[in-house]
């Protein structure tokens, strides 16, 4: 009964109509710049750390996160892109990490409302402030895919079978991605928003909010073979760009409730360090 109390002013919050616009526009930008960051993710490993692991690491990474077909066709472009563009280019790379970094735009305004931030940024200093989560979140990606290619190589000579390989690094990956995600959040919601946020609410969110997009993930892969034949007949051969679009929209939403049980019932302090009363 108290998870249920604490539960509805989230519920209430997730039936507004401005949440909904929100929640599109941050799922329209993962449509937008998720590729971007793959292709660059994908290309440090290729070509500045010759690392086939690390690179093996985040189809990996594609794979357990995306069902079926849809995991397959990311990995399979992925590739092919990366292979078309050639060596490593320093100018195409921040041009796609500008293009990448457009999903925090629509986040901050809606953080920004959401912890009752007097103002948002302007646009030079929300992009300023999303090429350096860029840069963390990618850090933290490749840092991720470092250790999990570490661990499938120190498998690999242990027990010298492939299928245990691929069991044992799946299963080490598992344990990994949830911290990870956990840590994202976490500086997602403290550095995003135009204020000083109570460090104290935002890590308990992050936690919860890992423990819920992981959830999503099983359940989408749960519910799959029907949604599949649904999203089929309905949207023929944009399926894919369809399924990571609603995918995205869920996992915005579950990302924005986070924050607004967060700021629930505690003071936000602005950039002046004055503080507003959060509902």
């Amino acid at each position: 009964m108290r998870a249920l109390h604490h539960l509805k002013p989230t519920l209430a919050y997730w039936m507004e109509t401005e949440v909904h616009v929100y929640g599109l526009s941050v799922a329209a930008s993962v449509l937008l710049s998720f590729f971007p960051f793959l292709i660059v993710m994908v290309s440090l490993c290729r070509y500045v750390f010759h690392w086939p692991a690390a690179e093996q690491a985040i189809y990996l990474a594609l794979a357990q996160t995306f069902p079926d077909e849809v995991g397959k066709f990311l990995i399979r472009n992925l590739q092919a892109t990366v292979v078309s563009r050639g060596p490593f280019q320093t100018i195409s790379v921040v041009l796609l990490l500008f293009t990448a970094n457009g999903i925090f735009e629509p986040l901050e305004v809606a953080l920004n409302r959401v912890f009752r931030c007097p103002a948002n940024r302007s646009y030079a200093k929300n992009q300023l402030v999303s090429l350096g989560l860029i840069f963390l979140c990618g850090a933290l990606v490749l840092g991720s895919a470092t250790l999990t290619a570490v661990n499938r190589d120190h498998i690999q000579s242990l027990t010298g079978s492939q299928p245990a390989t691929a069991t044992l690094t799946s299963l080490f990956f598992k344990m990994a991605a949830i911290p990870l995600t956990i840590l994202m959040l976490f500086l997602i919601y403290w550095l995003l928003p135009n204020g000083r946020v109570d460090v104290n609410r935002i890590l308990p969110a992050a936690v919860l909010v890992g423990l819920a997009l992981e959830g999503l993930k099983y359940m989408m892969w749960l519910l799959w073979p029907w949604l599949r034949v649904k999203l089929s007949h309905e949207y023929g051969p944009f399926i894919n760009s369809v399924t990571i679009l609603l995918w995205s929209f869920f996992g915005a939403m579950i990302v924005l409730g986070g924050a607004e049980w967060a700021s629930r019932q505690e003071p936000t302090l602005t950039s002046n360090g004055s503080s507003i009363a959060a509902a």
